[in-house]
């Protein structure tokens, strides 16, 4: 008997997507919510889905974002390419997200027309950059990788602002000079030609204290069979030679590849494979190999054969240890047991030793010459607080990367979003552009205020416990007033500007953001190397971040139809 056939609906076609009331809350509460997030003091969100499974605790948006599920066409347009730009530049996904839902919300309340918008933003977005990449940059750092004060307050910018991590000052201080460390071990010093940066491989390890913590040179491998530590201590002054299997070594026959297997009658296949593995054992043994170590499962009697002859044996090591560990050794993974191991394949380290972290217990293979491979073992007290910690590094240790491309960092506080609203006010007013941007003086004038009124909410979401942002009308940094505080006593209560270069004084005068001020030219801050900024954001994420943001907020403006198949 046939089903009954049910007919297709029709997809769903809305026109003018952001002028419906539905789509437009579901923007106001997605950024609403990501604001309340943002920077050292934002709000911890848990996400899990309506049938249980885990629970996610995070204020980090490679991680919040993929969290939340949406049918809302837009709304994962953005969140798509939110999430792109942070995992090309590890940072400032949270800053990208709030100011593109920000410019759409401001484009619709302006009146200005979608076209008009677009224009501006785009115009807009060229002035930013170019004084971005400009010298005499107002809010602008160099980094000098002869000192590491910079990059230690970097690295410190990006951890502090991701609270799940649940760190004091002095946790956050000495997770923030390991990622440099790691960071500065996986730079090659003396390779000629063109130069690879190395590989950082991170160890958790859960219920110790954070200060325990710490980077080593070459690399830490968890075991957890005691049996492999017949030779931990290398007595010979020669580096110790080291053999890698990416084959298995089970003995399976599955494990032999594709095609067709003959087997003669009355063969024992077993004991054949068996005799071939111990074969490539006794190689390794003649061959004087100190370390045997495979990705997948050696069998048992190998490994007993193995150890009997004073070798070092590691299975299981998963795919993800063996780049570093071919960059450490210098080994050639051999992928077949049908062949003569060559000399070639071999690898080296210079020394074995066992380290002890909690319950874990690890062998350290030292490298034989310069490597730039490194292992950070992370503590934390907890899983929630560990994983977190361990992504925040990892976006660290990305953000450093890029500075070796461009040797540069963005105020951060709020003060590089401040400062380039007050740029454009000012720069806008000295420029007469209507007319190449098809639009009249008075919607140039609401589209350049309108672009810097997104610009400044950024920086005001930085506050969540019901203070007040202020800019001073001098440098135009970020400043945030506690709730507590009345205007009358202010300059005892400002200290220092979000970015802590700027300190407060008498003869400085500040306004409320998102307030009329003034027009200004936010002046140059004289190159004390005294005063150092104590917070940094990533110059090069940043500022793709400001790309990605204006031009996701363009594309969802210049959405006519969203049509649906709801079939």
């Amino acid at each position: 008997m046939m089903s009954r056939l049910v007919k297709k609906s029709p997809s769903v076609c809305t026109d003018l997507p952001l002028d419906d009331t539905d789509i437009c809350s579901k923007f106001r509460l997605l950024r609403q919510l990501l604001s309340s997030c943002f920077g050292p003091t934002g709000r911890l969100k848990q996400v899990h889905n309506n049938i249980g499974g885990h629970v996610v605790t995070t204020s980090t948006s490679s991680v919040l974002l993929p969290a939340i599920s949406s049918s809302q066409p837009l709304v994962n347009l953005i969140k798509t390419s939110i999430l792109n730009h942070v995992s090309r530049f590890s940072d400032c996904g949270l800053f990208a997200a709030i100011l593109c839902l920000d410019l759409i919300e401001q484009a619709k309340q302006s009146g200005l027309g979608g076209n008009v918008s677009i224009r501006l933003n785009k115009h807009l977005l060229s002035l930013c950059t170019s004084y971005l990449q400009r010298e005499d940059c107002g809010c602008k750092v160099k980094l000098d990788f002869c000192s590491s004060q910079n990059l230690v307050t970097l690295a410190r910018s990006i951890i502090s602002s991701k609270p799940a991590c649940v760190l004091t000052e002095q946790e956050t201080l000495h997770i923030s000079k390991l990622a440099v460390q790691a960071f500065l071990l996986t730079v090659p010093c003396d390779n000629p030609g063109t130069v690879t940066l190395g590989r950082t491989v991170t160890v958790p390890v859960e219920g110790q204290s954070v200060l325990n913590s710490a980077v080593f040179p070459g690399l830490l491998l968890d075991i957890t069979d005691a049996f492999c530590l017949n030779k931990p201590e290398n007595q010979n002054p020669n580096p110790l030679r080291v053999v890698l299997f990416s084959a298995s070594l089970a003995g399976d026959l599955s494990e032999l590849g594709d095609g067709i297997i003959e087997v003669h009658p009355g063969v024992d296949t077993d004991s054949q494979i068996l005799d071939q593995l111990l074969e490539l054992g006794k190689q390794a043994v003649k061959d004087e190999v100190q370390l045997f170590a495979c990705q997948k499962v050696i069998h048992p009697v190998l490994q007993q054969y193995l150890r009997s002859q004073g070798i070092i044996v590691i299975e299981r090591l998963g795919i993800t240890l063996m780049e570093p560990l071919i960059q450490l050794t210098g080994a050639q993974p051999v992928a077949t047991l049908h062949t003569t191991l060559p000399v070639k394949a071999y690898g080296r380290v210079r020394d074995i030793s066992v380290r002890q972290f909690g319950s874990k217990t690890m062998l350290h293979l030292h490298p034989a010459g310069e490597s730039a491979v490194c292992t950070m073992v992370l503590c934390h007290r907890n899983e929630t607080m560990l994983c977190e910690l361990k992504v925040v590094c990892q976006k660290a240790e990305n953000v450093l990367r890029l500075s070796l491309k461009e040797p540069s960092a963005l105020l951060g506080g709020g003060c590089t979003e401040t400062h380039l609203a007050a740029y454009i006010r000012h720069k806008s007013l000295h420029e007469v552009t209507e007319s190449a941007l098809g639009c009249s003086q008075t919607e140039y004038r609401l589209g350049v205020e309108r672009f810097c009124h997104s610009l400044e909410s950024v920086a005001t979401a930085l506050e969540h416990n019901g203070g007040n942002s202020l800019i001073d009308l001098t440098h135009a940094h970020h400043w945030t007033l506690p709730a507590d505080v009345t205007r009358g006593h202010m300059e005892d209560s400002l200290g220092f500007c979000g970015c802590g270069l700027v300190g407060s004084s008498p003869s400085n005068k500040w306004t409320y953001l998102n307030t009329k001020y003034t027009e200004f030219s936010p002046a140059t801050l004289s190159r004390d190397t005294t005063v150092q900024p104590r917070v940094l954001d990533s110059f090069t994420a940043k500022l793709n971040a400001l790309h990605v943001a204006v031009e996701t907020a363009n594309l969802a403006l210049d959405v006519r139809y969203i049509i649906q198949d709801v079939n």
